[in-house]
């Protein structure tokens, strides 16, 4: 473009659109203020000295235009509407298969608000998409230079935290579910090139109702799409700046949302004017490249004569890392709000545009998942000369609006095979489709196009038809007829980040599982085979996949045999891996670290000093430090610190994973360690003292479960023996339980098997105790409470495993139904919840009790209603006379386990070897072969 141009060239345009509203408004006002200020955006805009080349997110028109645009102009620096602080990447892009996002990745926030960390920032890019085309011509064509202008992503959540609002736009109801590929940007903050939407409600639906269309996306690609795909690039270019300032003056008035629209329109001129000034660059030399709606802009910086007031701030102390993460077209869709296959749609009409223009798009070379295209020039030719007449751009948009629209052609062949292949697809779903049904689908998307005014059914019109036609009140299959269209017409293209763009956590992965031989880079799960045994190499293999399982997704790398445990080497293990599908997580990883251990090594630190950590916590960190990384030193430092947390915890709520997690590290060091670790040592003193100080409060406490108390009981009663030899004191444990007097039922029942166990309670006395309150009618409908004591009493008391069964079955047997009936589902949810501990071992006592045999069980007494008495000596018994001189031992023993047999009086039997007296036929032969001899 002339840097300067007359001023009438629209004045034409004008008076016909002031003529207009002076018709439709009764006379001038607002209307004609509206419709003249749009004239006088796009006069601007045109009139620029750098050309402002105006485009819509993921449009295919666009695309075309740009690249015919670049062709023909070949400017020397294309200035693009990008995060500045994402230039580097986009270098990586030809070893990627698109579609892929820039990413930048802040884990450890400064500056910004500590609930917002991780910040997450992507850019989506397409094939059928402006800005790619604007990249592969700048990166590939000698002498050009590629500037990114746009916001920095440290300045994306600057402003959003100065009260902006996101820039995705509204939720679209068709939107496409949240499903896997959706999921690929996470919650990520997206920045699209071109965010064309109307934010004035009523104007859309206008649009969409007078339109005869379900959702925007399907109106943009009706009414822009198609009528731009074949315009020139005047025409094109006009519409869309007419498109952008309408939009604009039509916003509402969100102070928020237009202060960063305009800050972002004035740091991008900024930026290009420094540019410019640096390096003495012609601006007609230039392409600004950049979204409709900021093309029309009104700020005082706009254009190379612009103003200079504008101050950009300094980016915050966060530590940003960036990378590619692979896309999806439903993930681009999820994020911006457009409608489901919108973009699947747009590929396949980019691919049509090209076939119909002819025009040569731009690829990097060496792109993966693209057509070879011809050989790059090796220098950039200079532009070709135009005359003035060319130079000064007329108006095209007076003939573009009134020009009537262009009815294309119906395509028969094109919709008959739709409507063959969506047949074809179904019945392989599962739906029972047949020829009449493609029949059916094909008239009824001629119908639904002629119902709303076009003579060409469109890719939504079909999409209709087919639901319409095929689809039943049950899916038969996976994929409903919606989504077969959605593939049929392209599908959801995945993106790949290639080996060489990956970060170097990444690669390193990779290189250290390709001892397994899969293509692990693909989509899809691969099975795996580890056989330790014949190739030890394999363990190494082995170690990585464990430490991916604990780091990333669920489903990313499954075991489906083998485990790892404290103290147990792998012989054979089978996996089912991901890390293709979930290539995203992978490279976030790469964000935090070099190395898998690094990054493990970092989250068990943060988990471990982190305000929220508890002691289960710590020592769960502490298990893993040794069970993934074998690293002694990390686990006592972190043992420490469980240490340090234990000493400042006033409840017991994590008292059960506490106790497991001291039991299996204790297990552990006591096989593979000479010595213990000194901080579990003093882990056990503190934790037996500090047990010991909470334990008659969580004995009254109403928030401390029975679950909690047994497993401090449990931690007590095990631990006892070490902490013991290791300098405690048992007087403490014995008062503790001389200060606990608990009022709820199972806690009492706890506290009885407690004392048992101490020797304070006979088993004689618990057992009456039980018969005294099933004797009781007041107590009865409370002894289900007391029976849940008991089977949280078999964690600290295993031993009472016998007398549980019993009282288990005693209630079983006299308690009334309406008492006992209610109480089941707590039974079972109480052996669920502690199953692993508490049912085997319940299990294992009743099958040792209870018969064997169904016949024997009608004659079977219970142990315990007949107690069994010691047989009588035999007459020739030799009596202990050490027992029977010393009986006390006897008597405690006897009364720790319930026994009230009476001693029997030891009986005075001949000296000597009664059985040869009683039976002498053998000695007597004996003595006949010696004397015969």
């Amino acid at each position: 473009m002339s840097p300067v141009q007359d001023g009438t060239t629209f004045d034409a345009l004008r008076t016909q659109l002031q003529e207009a509203a002076t018709a439709f408004a009764d006379g001038p006002g607002a209307l004609e203020g509206i419709l003249l200020g749009i004239v006088d955006d796009v006069d601007r805009a045109v009139r620029e000295p750098l050309e402002v080349f105006p485009v819509c997110h993921h449009s295919p028109a666009s695309a075309v235009a740009m690249a015919r645009r670049l062709r023909e102009k070949q400017p020397k620096v294309v200035y693009l509407e990008l995060c500045e602080d994402m230039a580097p990447l986009l270098t990586e892009l030809r070893n990627c298969r698109l579609p892929v996002a820039v990413q930048a990745f802040a884990s450890e926030v400064d500056g910004f608000p500590a609930e917002w960390a991780p910040l997450s920032v992507v850019a989506p890019i397409t094939e059928a998409s402006a800005e790619y085309q604007a990249i592969a011509y700048a990166l590939d064509t000698p002498g050009v230079e590629l500037v990114l202008v746009d916001r920095s992503s440290d300045h994306v959540f600057q402003w959003q935290a100065a009260g902006a609002q996101s820039a995705a736009g509204p939720a679209d109801p068709d939107a496409p579910p949240s499903d896997e590929e959706a999921a690929l940007h996470g919650d990520a903050v997206g920045v699209e090139i071109g965010d064309l939407r109307p934010r004035f409600a009523e104007l859309e639906e206008h649009l969409l109702h007078h339109g005869r269309v379900r959702h925007w996306s399907e109106w943009w690609h009706q009414y822009v799409e198609l009528p731009l795909g074949d315009s020139d690039h005047d025409t094109y270019r006009q519409v869309m700046l007419l498109i952008g300032s309408l939009f604009r003056r039509l916003a509402p008035g969100d102070a928020g949302r237009v202060r960063v629209d305009e800050d972002r329109e004035r740091h991008m001129w900024t930026r290009m004017r420094a540019h410019l000034a640096a390096t003495g660059t012609d601006p007609a030399d230039c392409l600004y490249v950049c979204g409709a709606f900021h093309a029309a802009s009104r700020v005082a910086e706009f254009g190379v004569e612009g103003t200079d007031t504008f101050e950009i701030s300094p980016p915050s102390a966060s530590t940003w890392q960036y990378g590619l993460i692979p896309s999806s077209h439903a993930a681009i869709e999820a994020q911006f709000g457009l409608a489901a296959g919108s973009v699947s749609i747009a590929a396949t009409q980019w691919a049509k545009n090209l076939k119909r223009t002819r025009v040569q798009p731009f690829r990097l070379a060496g792109q993966a998942g693209t057509k070879k295209t011809a050989k790059t020039r090796k220098t950039a030719p200079a532009p070709a000369a135009q005359d003035a007449a060319s130079d000064a751009a007329a108006d095209m948009l007076s003939g573009f609006l009134q020009r009537p629209p262009v009815l294309d052609r119906l395509d028969e062949a094109e919709l008959l095979g739709w409507s063959v292949e969506i047949v074809r697809a179904a019945r392989r779903g599962g739906y029972l489709a047949s020829t009449a049904d493609a029949i059916a689908v094909f008239e009824t998307s001629i119908l639904l196009a002629g119902m709303r005014d076009r003579a060409k059914p469109t890719p939504y019109d079909f999409q209709d038809a087919a639901i319409t036609c095929i689809e039943k009140d049950r899916v038969p299959g996976r994929r409903d007829v919606r989504r077969l269209v959605e593939i049929m017409m392209g599908g959801d293209r995945i993106g790949q980040v290639g080996y060489e763009a990956l970060p170097p956590l990444a690669r390193d992965v990779h290189d250290r599982l390709a001892p397994l031989g899969l293509a692990l880079q693909q989509r899809g799960v691969r099975r795996a085979l580890l056989d330790m045994a014949s190739r030890p190499e394999l363990e190494k293999c082995s170690d990585v996949l464990w430490m991916l399982r604990r780091l990333m997704p669920q489903g990313s790398a499954r075991p489906i045999m083998g485990e790892r445990r404290l103290g147990e080497r792998p012989i054979q293990e089978s996996w089912d891996l991901a890390l293709g599908t979930h290539q995203r997580a992978l490279i976030e990883l790469g964000y935090e670290g070099v190395s898998i251990e690094q990054v493990l090594e970092q989250r068990l630190r943060r988990t471990a000093y982190g305000p929220q950590a508890t002691t289960a916590t710590v020592l769960q960190a502490v298990e893993d430090a040794t069970l993934y990384l074998r690293s002694r030193r990390l686990a006592d430092e972190l043992g420490t610190r469980a240490l340090e947390v234990l000493a400042t915890e006033r409840s017991v709520d994590g008292a059960p994973e506490v106790l497991r997690g001291v039991r299996r590290l204790l297990g552990y060091y006591r096989t593979s360690e000479p010595v213990l670790p000194a901080w579990i040592e003093s882990f056990v003193k503190t934790g037996y003292a500090h047990y010991c100080t909470l334990l008659p409060t969580a004995f009254t406490d109403e928030d401390a479960t029975v679950r909690q108390v047994a497993a401090m009981l449990g931690f007590l009663f095990s631990m006892e023996s070490l902490a013991l030899s290791l300098g405690c004191d048992r007087t403490q444990l014995e008062l503790a339980f001389a200060q606990s007097h608990p009022q709820e039922p199972s806690k009492v029942a706890l506290l009885w098997a407690a004392q048992v166990h101490l020797g304070q309670l006979s088993r004689t006395q618990l057992r009456a105790r039980c018969d005294g309150l099933l004797g009781n009618p007041l107590v009865v409908p409370a002894y289900p409470r007391y029976l849940s004591g008991f089977l949280q009493a078999l964690e600290p008391v295993p031993q009472l495993a016998d007398f549980v069964v019993e009282a288990v079955s005693n209630a079983f047997a006299r308690l009334p139904d309406p008492v006992l009936l209610p109480w089941l589902p707590t039974l079972i949810t109480t052996l669920r919840s502690g199953g692993a501990e508490l049912a085997p071992l319940l299990i294992r006592e009743a099958g040792r009790i209870f018969p064997g045999r169904l016949a024997a069980l009608d004659t079977w007494v219970p142990p315990w209603q007949d107690p069994p008495q010691a047989p009588p000596a035999p007459a020739g018994a030799r009596a202990a006379a050490l027992l029977t001189i010393h009986p006390e031992t006897c008597n405690a023993l006897a009364a720790l386990l319930g026994c009230d047999a009476p001693w029997t009086a030891p009986a005075r039997t001949p000296a000597g070897a009664t059985l040869t007296t009683d039976h002498p036929a053998t000695a007597l032969a004996l003595e006949a072969l010696l004397t015969a001899s």
